[in-house]
């Protein structure tokens, strides 16, 4: 069993609420637009990171993460991209890989629109945590935390952080 902390679009702000709300968390996972190596080496420090870079990430964060990263975490295989768009409408540049290998987990950022969905046509559970930072024009900052056990979704929580 492993409980994971989903975060994304930070754009280079830091708040010290994220250790808190990641301090029941096995890892972190960022969805793109970190913005800035500080905030990437703050929470790796602070729990095992997976990431992937954004469109708005520049060069350090684009050799330390990749565009698209898969994986298996308990029984789950997870895919992770910064723009991805949501079931029954995923973004060009990851739909193609979606349909013709669905993951059972898909999480992107990019939109910043706090989204939970199940696509019933793939069979797979998409999670856009929103924005984390400061940057963009949505109206609360939030996270999201999921607890992984074996090929089950548990416990998941949406975070809000304020303004």
């Amino acid at each position: 069993m492993k409980k994971i902390g989903i975060i994304s679009d930070t754009h280079s702000f830091w708040d010290e609420k994220y250790l808190h709300y990641f301090e029941p968390c096995d890892e972190i996972w960022h969805a793109g637009d970190i913005g800035s190596t500080e905030v990437a080496d703050k929470l790796a420090a602070f729990r095992p990171l997976r990431a992937v870079c954004g469109n708005c990430d520049g060069g350090d964060l684009r050799l330390m993460f990749p565009v698209k990263l898969r994986w298996k975490c308990e029984d789950v295989d997870v895919l992770m991209t910064h723009i991805g768009g949501y079931p029954g409408n995923y973004d060009v540049s990851i739909r193609g890989q979606i349909y013709a290998n669905p993951p059972q987990l898909f999480i992107s950022g990019h939109s910043h629109i706090l989204k939970v969905k199940y696509d019933k046509t793939l069979n797979l559970l998409h999670i856009n945590p929103g924005a984390a930072g400061i940057q963009g024009w949505h109206k609360e900052r939030t996270l999201v935390r999921l607890t992984i056990e074996n090929t089950m979704f548990k416990d998941c929580e949406v975070i809000t952080l304020g303004r």
